[in-house]
């Protein structure tokens, strides 16, 4: 039993001692690794690289909303959108009582021109009603002309100015030669003139008595005394 005692203090002792030596023995550094062979072995351990994708554009930056315009300039908008409404109404409404006015203006003057036609007319168609029916009673009332016969009237329309009414008309009056015209004086010019009103003042425009002279010498060569002025 003493024996074993001994024996593991024995050992106990070694180990004590190889532990205290070893402490006790200066440290050999370890010499540094070199640059390269570090650079090299980094990329060894390295894990490999991918490459990058190309980055995506940033996306733009949004615009902050502006904030809402308050209710009274909302209100002021409106009102000037409404004013603008009104006032292009208003031009359009102008532009169309223009126009009418211009149109009634026309209207008016073809209403005044289609009367005055219609009056014209009217007085166009009695006057050829009136001169239809002098000439119907002159027909009816008056002889027949004997010409080339004794006595015989004169063809009083060679006298320019003279138709065939007023032929009748003077014939109606007796006077049918134009002996009878060419002694007219100015009273008897005045007279048959009067008696004549269908046709005023034809007697002296057209000098019936000069013409009715000129004829009568024509015709019958015989110069007349001029009339007496009274």
């Amino acid at each position: 039993m003493l024996a074993l005692y001994a024996i593991a203090a024995i050992v106990i002792a070694l180990g004590a001692g190889y532990l205290l030596g070893r402490a006790q023995r200066p440290r050999v550094p370890a010499p540094a690794p070199s640059p390269a062979s570090a650079t090299t072995a980094a990329k060894e351990l390295a894990p490999p690289v991918t490459p990058a994708a190309p980055a995506a554009p940033a996306a733009p930056a949004e615009q902050a909303p502006a904030p809402p315009a308050p209710v009274e300039d909302r209100a002021i908008d409106e009102r000037a959108r409404l004013i603008r409404g009104y006032e292009s109404e208003t031009a359009a409404v102008r532009r169309l009582l223009a126009s009418r006015d211009a149109a009634l203006v026309q209207l008016c003057g073809f209403a005044a021109e289609r009367r005055r036609l219609f009056d014209d007319l009217a007085q166009t168609r009695g006057e050829t009603a009136r001169y239809r029916q002098l000439v119907i009673d002159l027909e009816d009332n008056a002889p027949p002309p004997l010409l080339g016969g004794p006595g015989a009237p004169d063809d009083l329309k060679l006298i320019v100015g003279v138709g065939p009414v007023l032929e009748r008309m003077l014939y109606q009056l007796g006077i049918t030669t134009y002996r009878q015209i060419a002694r007219w004086t100015e009273r008897d010019i005045d007279e048959y003139d009067a008696k004549l009103h269908e046709f005023p003042g034809r007697i002296r425009r057209d000098g019936w008595v000069t013409q009715a002279r000129a004829l009568h010498q024509s015709k019958y060569g015989a110069t007349l005394p001029l009339r007496d002025p009274r």
